[in-house]
C-alpha cells in the first residue's frame, strides 16, 4: 500500500482543473459524513441536488468510485476525499462501512477473483492447440510482411514525395497489416502519416523510418537464425504480446528503485503510461509499460522523485529495459541518480540499439546540462556546447529554466532519435523539477 500524502495523492489527478476543483472541497463542512478504516474511505460530499454524492476509494490500490456525472477518474470528490484524510484525518470516524460501501468492495473482489480465473484458464489450455494457433498466425503475419514489402518498393521505386499532400497515405496498409496481426507495425506506418509534410526534412525523417520497417521484416525473415533473446525482441517490435506469466518465470530482482520519470499519454480511450526506474544495487534501469482502457488507472502509484523496494522480473530480449513488478512497492530511502556526460550516453545508447533496434523511446541520464534558446528552438546544450532539440510546453520550459536559474543541472528525458522530452531535473539525490503540470 502507497503512503498517503498530498503528492501521492494529486499524482492520481487527471489534470490541474481536477486538482483545483478538489481543492475547493477539501473543508468538513461540504461533507455529511467522512468515515474509514485501514483498507477503505467513504464520505458524502453535498452538492447541489437533494442527495449527496457518495465516495468511496479502496486503499490498497487507489481505486475510486462516486457518484456523481463526472467523466473523469478520479473525480474531485474522490481526490478531496483522500486529501482530507491527509490534511484533516481527525474528522473521520470509524466503524464497519455501510452497504453502498460494501457493495462496491464485494463487487471489486468478484471482478479480481473472475481476473485471476481466467488467467488460470489461460495456462491449462491445451499445448496442441495454442501451437495451431500460433502457426496460423505466424503463416497470417508473413503474408502481410510480403504485402508490405511490395508496397514499401513501390514508394522507393515512384518517389516518396508523391506522399506529399496527401490525407494519411499510410493509413490503409496500416489496417491491413492490424489485420495481419502485426499491431506493431501497424503503429510504425501511423507514425510514418505523421512525419509527411512535417518540415523541410520531413523526406529523410521518412526514409529513416520506412529503413526501420525494413530491417524488421528482413529479421521477420530470419527469425530462424535469431537467438532466443533476439526473437523475443522481433515479437515484440511485430506487436505480440509476451505473457505476464512467462515473465514471472524469469529471474527475480529485489532492489530499491529510484523513480525517475514518467510519461502519461492518452491515444483514443486508451492510456499509456512508461515509468522509469534505476536500481540502487543493481544499478540497471527499468521500465514499467502499463496500459488502460477508459480511465487513467493504474495498478500501482509512483510518485517521481521517490523510492521504492520491489521485487522486478525483466521481459526477455537482447538488452533487456522493460519490467514486470512482482511485490507492491513500499516506500524506501532516497538516493542520486546516476548522470553521465551526452557522450557517455550517446555510447551508451549505440551498444543499446546495436543489440535491439527498435527499442524506443531510450531513456537518457545527463549531467552538465542548460536549456537554451536557438533560432526560435529550445535545445539542451552540455558545457561544450553540443545540443540536443527539446520538446517542452510553454509552462515547462520557463519552469525549468527559472529552477535551473540558467546553470547546468542534470536531467533525465526520453530521446526518440530526433527530440529529448525531459521527465526530470536533479540537483544531488533531490529532484528539483518534474515534467506535466505543477502539483
Amino acid at each position: 500500500m502507497m503512503e498517503l500524502t498530498v503528492e501521492t495523492v494529486l499524482a492520481q489527478a487527471p489534470d490541474n482543473a481536477s486538482v483545483k476543483a478538489a481543492r475547493g472541497l477539501v473543508a468538513p463542512a461540504k461533507w455529511q459524513s467522512l468515515a474509514g478504516n485501514e483498507l477503505t474511505l467513504w464520505g458524502e460530499c453535498k452538492g447541489s441536488g437533494s442527495r449527496p454524492y457518495q465516495v468511496r476509494v479502496d486503499l490498497n490500490d487507489m481505486a475510486c468510485k462516486c457518484s456523481c456525472p463526472s467523466r473523469k477518474f478520479p473525480c474531485k470528490h474522490a481526490l478531496a476525499l483522500l486529501l482530507l484524510r491527509v490534511q484533516n484525518g481527525d474528522t473521520f470516524t470509524s466503524g464497519e462501512p455501510p452497504e453502498w460501501v460494501t457493495e462496491w468492495l464485494a463487487s471489486r473482489q468478484q471482478r479480481a477473483e473472475r481476473k485471476e480465473e481466467k488467467a488460470q484458464k489461460a495456462k491449462t489450455v491445451d499445448p496442441q492447440a495454442a501451437a495451431r494457433r500460433d502457426a496460423a498466425r505466424w503463416e497470417r503475419m508473413a503474408a502481410g510482411v510480403d504485402e508490405l514489402e511490395r508496397w514499401l518498393s513501390d514508394r522507393t521505386r515512384y518517389g516518396i514525395a508523391q506522399l506529399s499532400g496527401k490525407s494519411n497515405p499510410c493509413r490503409d496498409i496500416a489496417a491491413r497489416m492490424v489485420d495481419a496481426q502485426l499491431p506493431g507495425i501497424a503503429a510504425r506506418l501511423k507514425q510514418m502519416d505523421e512525419l509527411i509534410d512535417a518540415g523541410s526534412d520531413w523526406p529523410a525523417r521518412l526514409l529513416g523510418q520506412m529503413g526501420e520497417i525494413q530491417l524488421l521484416l528482413d529479421a521477420f525473415r530470419q527469425r530462424g537464425s535469431l537467438t532466443p533473446e533476439e526473437q523475443a525482441d522481433l515479437r515484440t517490435a511485430l506487436g505480440i504480446t509476451t505473457d505476464k506469466n512467462d515473465v514471472a518465470d524469469q529471474t527475480a530482482m529485489d532492489d530499491s528503485w529510484l523513480i525517475l520519470g514518467q510519461h502519461i499519454e492518452e491515444e483514443g480511450k486508451l492510456w499509456r503510461r512508461r515509468v522509469w526506474l534505476y536500481g540502487q544495487d543493481s544499478q540497471r534501469t527499468a521500465l514499467l509499460l502499463e496500459y488502460s482502457h477508459g480511465a487513467k488507472r493504474f495498478e500501482h502509484l509512483y510518485v517521481t522523485g521517490q523510492a521504492v523496494r520491489m521485487t522486478l522480473a525483466f521481459y526477455p530480449g537482447a538488452a533487456p529495459v522493460r519490467a514486470l513488478p512482482l511485490t507492491t512497492p513500499v516506500p524506501a530511502p532516497v538516493f542520486a541518480p546516476p548522470v553521465t556526460s551526452l557522450a557517455q550516453a550517446l555510447d551508451a545508447m549505440t551498444d543499446m540499439l546495436a543489440s535491439h533496434p527498435w527499442q524506443w523511446p531510450i531513456l537518457m541520464m545527463l549531467s552538465g546540462i542548460s536549456l537554451t534558446l536557438i533560432d526560435a528552438q529550445w535545445q539542451c546544450q552540455t558545457a561544450q556546447g553540443h545540443l540536443l532539440p527539446t520538446r517542452l510546453s510553454a509552462q515547462e520550459r520557463w519552469e525549468l529554466l527559472a529552477i535551473s536559474g540558467g546553470t547546468e543541472i542534470a536531467l533525465i528525458g526520453e530521446w526518440d532519435g530526433e527530440w529529448l522530452q525531459p521527465l526530470s531535473a536533479w540537483d544531488g539525490s533531490t529532484m528539483i523539477w518534474q515534467a506535466g503540470d505543477a502539483l
